[in-house]
């Protein structure tokens, strides 16, 4: 993978790594490239059971690296072409493969998470983020609308009149305001966020890995379903996660009064 990116697997713990801290993690071609295709290994290796999406550097991402994006701009529109491309060729494939890989990914937000870089982090299943981070949505900022998903899953955290503010009227929103309205499930001091981001990831990483897989569907699915339907989706999970091999590790550990050793399938 390009150094823009950078990607480790540990006893079942992908780490992804955006590693451009001297643009504050702008999202370069390279970049947003390598990105998705690390996301999408990670996604397909049995072996990784949980990934921990981080940074490098003051900032997790502050979005399109808009001095690339201004060259394309001046450039024009290419013959039978998109301005645009680049949600459709990356951001789009990123955010899916953060938010519908089976199994549960943690956003380790180091600093600020601007435009596409809040988007990834909202997709996300689980955020640490540090004391000093903050979120901003960007877009309108620039005259664009919400890309990267935003506009599917920051309703979700913070209902829908709030994202409306956010994304019309883009701010910075501190690390404790995430907290208070559900952006952020932790908020740790800035020096213990590798550490606090690494835990979490490791006992996800840990679990039962199936069911948490079923658990993230059960929850994108609920959400634009009817409750009848919903149950029904339930039911099927359920039989799915119910003859995972982990669960029948689980029923016997608990009857032994033990501590479960999960396998991940």
């Amino acid at each position: 993978m390009a150094d823009t990116v950078l990607y480790e697997v540990t006893e079942g713990l992908a780490t992804i790594t955006l590693n451009r801290p001297e643009a504050m993690n702008a999202l370069s071609t390279e970049a947003k490239d390598a990105l998705r295709d690390t996301l999408r290994e990670a996604a397909g290796d049995p072996a990784v059971r949980a990934v921990l999406l981080t940074a490098n550097g003051r900032a997790f991402c502050v979005g399109q690296d808009l001095k690339e994006h201004v060259a394309t701009l001046r450039a024009g529109r290419p013959e039978g072409g998109r301005t645009m491309n680049t949600v459709q060729e990356h951001y789009n494939p990123i955010v899916t493969a953060i938010a519908t890989m089976a199994k549960p990914v943690v956003a380790g937000v180091n600093g600020v998470a601007a435009g596409a870089g809040a988007g990834f982090a909202f997709a996300a299943d689980y955020r640490v983020v540090a004391d000093t981070a903050s979120f901003n949505t960007s877009f309108a900022g620039v005259a664009l609308s919400a890309d990267s998903g935003a506009s599917w899953t920051l309703p979700r955290l913070v209902g829908p009149a709030r994202a409306a503010d956010l994304l019309m009227f883009p701010r910075s929103v501190s690390a404790q305001q995430a907290l208070e309205w559900g952006i952020a499930q932790q908020v740790v001091p800035a020096d213990e966020l590798p550490a606090a981001a690494l835990a979490v990831a490791r006992r996800l990483a840990e679990g039962p890995t199936v069911a948490y897989a079923a658990i993230k569907e059960s929850l994108a699915y609920g959400t634009g379903h009817s409750l009848i339907e919903t149950l029904v989706k339930e039911d099927e999970l359920q039989e799915r996660a119910g003859t995972s091999e982990d669960h029948r590790i689980a029923v016997e550990a608990f009857l032994k009064k033990e501590k479960p050793k999960y396998v991940g399938r």
